[in-house]
């Protein structure tokens, strides 16, 4: 061993080069899973070569990390794809001591088990379950064990419950968190009465101009959900975002906040009434049961834009950033996509912008939005940052037909992509691959560099 060991280095070089292609091979292999192509099959990113093990393939976990500073987790497992990632000190180092090796092996009839994933199937697992289950039976609740098991998707019936403590609105204590939700609830009626049951005699000329601007965009949102057309559900809408851009003067409010009020107007809206949304009407609810809801979107809202608040002040520069990087990122994994979009005269920013400003909740079916966002609340104060990653996932699922358009054309399919029947399936395929980016890349910049 030790003398195969000595007749191989004066061959590093080479050695090097052999491991460059398969890494970007793998990449390429990634990009192409919603493109119909066969599966890479269990990705093993490590610094050390060993043998996958294939024996323990069980239901599907993405674990996070509060922190999000390590490279990735222990383990991740798929029915379709196991991805296994070391972390190590350094993950990516100099070219000839630290680079990343990457190998592939067959998952038989991985693309079979994709086919037959059904529809939240990792939130809804009787397994998984049970984990949620247990994760809030006790009297203190480990913030760091939720956001790992709600990663990969929420329970429906729990969702409100988990959404409410990811977010820090509801105490991990349990003993404490009826009387503090009771408290926020009560608080939140108190701001209504006080900024927006009152005259418009009341109010400053910029206030009435912000509350027609509320008013014109409520009944915009979600346009394609007949649940949001119903006047009870808009004013509910223009009460919270009022609110709460009276209580944020430093941006107020701006257009695309609107959009990130919905998701948590469902979820909470879920522990009252029953069947699907097309069903709902919010004429069957009390008054309390409104209020209730309406403070927790507003509460819920106002800590997911505590981590983005420089998203939605003057000139928005924290989505400037994100797009920056974003394009940086899209660059590495894939140049030919760059380079064609800066061939045509397209800037990120003239379609990203919409992405960062509503959190895609425009660019995909509403019914998968709630699980997007559970992935996005796990992620906590990293996410930001994360959704470079998801946002690069999403784009390159086009990879090959972008490349084919002209400018024109490019900026109509991005204004209006093909997702419309996407399902579980697609989402969760531009999760897990915004995962393995972000674990290949994020603590290793000079690795986004052309």
């Amino acid at each position: 061993m030790n003398n195969d060991t000595n007749n191989r280095e004066p061959n590093k070089d080479s050695t090097i080069g052999i491991l460059d292609s398969r890494f970007n091979q793998t990449l390429r292999n990634v990009q192409g899973l919603l493109r119909g192509r066969s599966m890479p099959g269990k990705i093993l990113l490590s610094q050390r070569v060993e043998p996958p093990d294939n024996s323990n393939l069980s239901s599907p976990t993405y674990v996070r990390n509060s922190s999000y500073s390590e490279t990735g987790p222990s383990n991740h497992k798929s029915e379709t794809v196991e991805e296994e990632i070391h972390s190590t000190s350094k993950p990516f180092g100099t070219p000839n001591e630290n680079k990343l090796k990457i190998s592939a092996s067959n998952v038989e009839s991985a693309s079979e088990e994709v086919r037959k994933s059904s529809m939240g199937a990792r939130a809804t697992d009787s397994a998984r379950v049970m984990k949620f289950t247990k994760a809030l039976s006790g009297t203190m609740v480990v913030l760091e064990k939720l956001r790992e098991l709600s990663w990969s998707g929420v329970p429906d019936y729990m969702r409100p419950t988990v959404w409410r403590l990811l977010l820090g609105y509801a105490p991990p204590n349990s003993d404490r968190r009826e009387g503090v939700l009771r408290r926020k609830r009560i608080e939140y009626l108190d701001c209504v009465s006080q900024y927006y049951d009152i005259p418009d005699t009341d109010r400053s000329d910029d206030e009435i101009n912000m509350l027609r601007q509320i008013a014109v965009d409520c009944p915009r949102t979600v346009p394609d959900v007949l649940f949001f057309q119903q006047p009870q559900v808009q004013k509910s809408l223009e009460r919270i975002l009022y609110t709460w851009a009276i209580r944020h003067p430093a941006s107020g409010y701006v257009q695309g906040i609107n959009d990130l009020v919905t998701p948590f107007l469902i979820v909470f809206l879920s522990e009252y009434l029953e069947g699907g949304v097309d069903n709902w009407s919010m004429s069957d609810l009390s008054s309390d049961k409104i209020s209730n809801v309406e403070a927790d979107c507003y509460w819920c809202l106002s800590k997911l834009l505590d981590g983005m608040q420089d998203h939605y002040t003057f000139a928005q520069p924290g989505i400037q950033r994100l797009v920056f990087k974003f394009k940086e990122l899209v660059t590495r994994i894939d140049e030919p996509v760059s380079s064609h979009m800066e061939e045509q005269g397209l800037e990120f920013l003239q379609f990203a912008f919409r992405w960062f400003n509503c959190l895609l909740i425009r660019e995909i079916p509403f019914h998968l939005v709630t699980r997007l966002w559970d992935t996005y609340l796990a992620e906590g104060d990293a996410l930001p940052d994360f959704l470079v990653y998801i946002f690069a996932s999403f784009l390159l699922t086009w990879s090959d037909k972008l490349q084919k358009l002209d400018f024109q054309e490019l900026v109509m399919f991005l204004q209006h992509l093909p997702t419309k029947n996407w399902s579980h399936q697609e989402l969760e395929m531009v999760l897990s691959r915004a995962f393995m980016w972000h674990s290949m890349f994020n603590n290793s910049p000079s690795h986004l560099a052309k």
